[in-house]
């Protein structure tokens, strides 16, 4: 019953709060929005989905979900959104799907990683991005959507719901280059962190835009 009825209510309110809200791009020196059609591996914090799920609906992304009970509602209610799903996760599946993950980057087609997700902690990003950048030669591009004002979740992520009527922030980061393919395990670890860096980047570039 919830994986008949959740997904399709979620995507229906999300669309009726999606439609009403304002978008403001903003970007750091060096930083490049994408537009679509976009390709190449993208990555968010959990805790904006929503916003990221209804403005990023027209750039044909597959996004990897865990192969729980949960992923499996995420990815019904992304699918009537138009989003493509992989399934796994940085500890199950998580291989199969970064190869899936491949597949789709070698058509020209996005990717894009919740890179906190899926429990966690708050603002540290898993490797499985800097992996598949590492495996596909493809950069990192980082961003943060931030409604002005929403209802903020008691989750591990403080799960925003974006409120009717809010402007958002669609927040850049510089790209972050991939690993060379002999990278050691010590390089790998470096390039997250400057992945870690450039997402908060984003994120706090967005909070200070709300501030002045």
């Amino acid at each position: 019953m919830a994986l008949a009825i959740v997904p399709r209510l979620t995507a229906l309110l999300l669309a009726l709060i999606g439609m009403t809200l304002r978008f403001e791009i903003l970007a750091e020196e060096g930083a490049v929005p994408a537009t679509p059609p976009a390709k190449g591996i993208f990555c968010f914090w959990h805790r904006c989905t929503l916003p990221c799920g209804w403005y990023f609906r027209k750039f044909r992304c597959s996004i990897l979900i865990s192969q729980s009970f949960d992923g499996e509602l995420i990815a019904r209610t992304l699918g009537l959104l138009g989003y493509n799903s992989v399934r796994g996760s940085s500890s199950r599946g998580g291989a199969a799907g970064l190869l899936a993950l491949q597949g789709v980057l070698e058509q020209g087609l996005p990717v894009v990683f919740t890179a906190d997700g899926p429990r966690g902690p708050i603002y540290q990003t898993k490797i499985g991005p800097v992996k598949l950048s590492q495996m596909t030669g493809e950069e990192i591009g980082s961003f943060y959507l931030l409604p002005e004002r929403a209802w903020v979740m008691r989750s591990w992520d403080e799960f925003l719901i974006p409120k009717p009527f809010s402007r958002v922030a669609v927040s850049w980061a510089r790209a972050v280059a991939a690993s060379s393919p002999g990278d050691s395990a010590e390089a790998l670890e470096m390039k997250r962190q400057e992945l870690n860096d450039a997402l908060e980047r984003a994120r706090l570039q967005a909070e200070k835009h709300f501030r002045k």
